[in-house]
């Protein structure tokens, strides 16, 4: 994909109107945390056998996904155990995000645009609900969103379109004139199915696996040369389709 094709396709957003967030790996760096509770408590359990899962494993199988689903896929047999492991396993990985939690590199350079432009901005994510309002607090951006909206809040999380048209609905925009940031397969999916371009970031998942879900863009961080081309080009084209005075 060229940075042409990309200014092509968010420039068509004009005149843009909002931007969605995933939280998890697409505000801040948290995979890692998330990985390493994993790790450690299904080693305690003598999860496959005691040998650690790899990080591969976390990243097919786990990152981006509800927590629901993951409780099934890791105990088909037992959900009830595997919600229990699953809160468990929040309460650690807040405990570590206290200590550690990393904004993804240029997100505050992100957040100036989006408010210079006047745009609404949401922040859609499968984490729970105390995840997710830590993890905010933490950045710094809790007075940033208009709105949050939790997986746990609709009938069907990502990689279901739903949370991310519940956000539009709820900021009252047009899917024609959003864009959606996100770092996971699933949740890119889920922006894809809604009807949005998808800027995904490579923050910890291979841009290989990302291509695969068909994002517009695929930018390293919101340092990356190649977002702001396609903002640039936004903004040219948002200049020509204002009316005249």
């Amino acid at each position: 994909m060229t940075v042409s094709d990309t200014k092509i396709s968010l420039s068509k957003l004009a005149p843009l109107e909002a931007v969605l967030f995933d939280v998890d790996g697409t505000l801040c760096d948290s995979d890692p945390l998330h990985y390493y509770a994993f790790r450690e408590m299904l080693q305690e359990i003598n999860f496959n056998d005691g040998v650690p899962i790899t990080e591969e494993f976390f990243v097919k199988n786990i990152a981006g996904k509800h927590n629901e689903d993951i409780a099934l896929l890791l105990f088909p047999d037992d959900l009830q155990r595997g919600l229990k492991f699953m809160d468990d396993k929040e309460t650690m990985f807040r405990r570590l995000a206290s200590e550690q939690l990393k904004p993804v590199n240029g997100i505050y350079k992100l957040k100036k645009w989006v408010e210079d432009h006047g745009l609404k901005r949401a922040a859609v994510t499968n984490a729970p609900r105390a995840n997710a309002e830590l993890m905010i607090s933490l950045l710094g951006l809790s007075d940033f969103f208009d709105a949050v909206i939790l997986g746990d809040d609709c009938e069907h999380a990502k990689p279901h379109p739903e949370p991310y048209l519940k956000a539009l609905e709820v900021l009252n925009v047009s899917k024609d004139h959003t864009f959606v940031c996100e770092d996971s397969v699933s949740g890119i999916k889920a922006g894809v199915a809604a009807g949005m371009p998808v800027v995904g970031l490579t923050t910890r998942n291979p841009e290989h696996l990302l291509m695969e879900a068909k994002p517009t863009l695929i930018i390293k961080d919101y340092e990356d040369p190649k977002l702001w081309t396609a903002l640039e080009e936004l903004d040219k084209q948002e200049a020509a389709v204002k009316p005249a005075a």
